[in-house]
């Protein structure tokens, strides 16, 4: 098979490897649709983010989906030919985490394009069968593979406590930010209003159902006026987090999402006083029912998301559209085009 393989910062290689043969309980699934990621582009530009280095030639690509083309020898829970979103971290199952439920937070997780586990921008993948789930025909190909930053927004709404009722400021209209607000919206939000310095994608935001959408590079957050009871914080910006915790209401919830510099200052008076709860989130768990059930039902749009379609061979430009195109969100690379 073909894959796309960072073989050193800022460089992509086009080489050729053996498909992956299935262990025991693994399936393996021809890759139809894999979404670019900012933990991808990231690695690429960087080779590293924070103590996950690449040393070693690494396939990237963990938003991915297919089709189940073979089977381990004592995989039972598909057949071929069935259609698949592929949930890209496979944990231990035995250490405490896991048997707490929390197997996002497993010390051994293995996860697609995390350094040393190979990911997605190839044309044939293994996993673990519990975590390749069956999608309906209804959705395509590129929202299955978007099912895992919807997965992100699930959890983070899950997290803040999301619902009917809610006011919700969504701080960032990145790919996650969308998603997240857009799963607010289905989770029973009353408001969602979203931030960003980006005026396309905020007029996206307000397609999909954004209560208002701010360019807070014209417009002071605390001037609005809106006074959220669950911010989620997507933008990993340290200015911009310390505005949005200064918004939220007695008694709120703040969840931290984007991923920013190593140490945020935060305005600690103002969480005190207010007795606000502030998390952290970490990829997710047991989110994959909710994610389809949103996509399938039409609550959330994925496919709006998709700005540029890219074969293997242009996983580069893949990678550095968002870069040099403001009005890109989300790339999608098709490795059999």
């Amino acid at each position: 098979m073909r894959a796309a393989v960072l073989a050193t910062v800022g460089e992509i290689a086009i080489v050729e490897r053996a498909v992956p043969e299935p262990g025991p309980a693994e399936v393996l699934v021809e890759v139809g649709a894999v979404g670019v990621c900012g933990s991808d582009v990231h690695y690429f530009e960087h080779g590293r983010i924070g103590g996950h280095v690449v040393e070693q030639p690494l396939v990237l690509g963990h938003e991915a989906s297919g089709v189940v083309i073979g089977l381990g020898a004592n995989a039972r829970r598909h057949a071929v030919g069935q259609r698949v979103s592929l949930e890209p971290g496979v944990p231990d199952f035995t250490c405490g985490q896991c048997r707490a439920g929390r197997y996002n937070l497993c010390p051994n997780m293995r996860f697609f394009g995390t350094p040393p586990i190979d990911g997605a921008f190839c044309e044939y993948v293994v996993l673990h069968e519990e975590f390749a789930h069956p999608v309906p025909d209804s959705l395509t190909d590129e929202a299955a593979a978007l099912l895992e930053p919807l997965s992100v927004g699930v959890w983070a709404c899950r997290k803040g406590r999301v619902r009917p009722g809610d006011r919700v400021l969504v701080n960032g209209a990145g790919p996650i930010g969308l998603v997240s607000a857009q799963t607010a919206l289905a989770f029973g939000a009353a408001e969602v209003v979203i931030t960003d310095v980006n005026p396309r994608r905020l007029a996206v935001a307000t397609e999909l159902g954004c209560t208002r959408a701010v360019d807070v590079g014209v417009t002071e957050l605390g001037a609005l006026g809106f006074e959220p009871n669950v911010l989620l914080e997507c933008s990993g910006q340290p200015a911009a987090i310390g505005a949005a915790i200064r918004t939220v209401a007695r008694a709120g919830r703040v969840v931290l999402i984007g991923m920013g510099g190593d140490d945020v200052p935060l305005p600690l008076p103002y969480l005190q006083e207010h007795e606000l709860e502030l998390t952290g989130t970490f990829r997710y768990a047991n989110t994959w029912p909710t994610a389809i059930e949103l996509a399938a039902s039409g609550r959330v749009d994925l496919d709006r998301l998709v700005t540029g379609r890219f074969g293997l061979d242009q996983v580069t430009a893949a990678l550095t559209s968002v870069r040099v195109d403001p009005s890109s969100i989300k790339p999608i690379v098709r490795p059999g085009s």
